[in-house]
């Protein structure tokens, strides 16, 4: 568990936790100002089968269960960038999975399909849903999209 530093509230050990694992940057940053309760992936979905908390040391190439920092809620794509009140901790493969399935349904969104429709094809193509069910939903869909 988190244990504050005494003066600022900071939270040094996050920080700690996050430098053992060979990160430095905003994420660090963020945990010794207080913004980083637990080391644990803040994605809406998880993909790690050993949990939000487990994650790998940071090397040279990027294992997809190492610690990553999410733009988050402004994308990089669309002009984010890497500071304290755009960042959330993330899995690599979370991130990317995430980024993946909001690129595919933005794309179809754009076409002016329905969520439903969506959903269909996502369905088709083999598209893993969320954790604990075996299908797209339109709800599902937008639930993706918009976290």
């Amino acid at each position: 568990m988190a244990k504050a530093a005494a003066g600022g509230g900071a939270d040094s050990s996050v920080a700690d936790q996050l430098r053992r694992l060979g990160m430095k940057g905003v994420l660090v940053q963020m945990a010794e100002r207080g913004q980083l309760f637990d080391l644990k992936c803040e994605m809406p979905q998880c993909y790690h089968h050993k949990g939000r908390a487990a994650f790998d040391p940071v090397a040279k190439t990027r294992t997809k269960w190492a610690p990553s920092p999410d733009h988050y809620p402004t994308l990089k794509s669309a002009g984010g960038h890497l500071r304290p009140e755009n960042v959330r901790l993330s899995h690599t493969e979370c991130n990317q999975r995430d980024y993946t399935r909001r690129k595919q349904i933005g794309t179809l969104l754009a076409k002016g399909k329905s969520l439903a429709e969506i959903a269909e094809t996502l369905n088709r193509k083999d598209v893993p849903p969320a954790h604990g069910t075996n299908r797209w939903t339109a709800a599902m869909v937008r639930k993706a999209y918009v976290s």
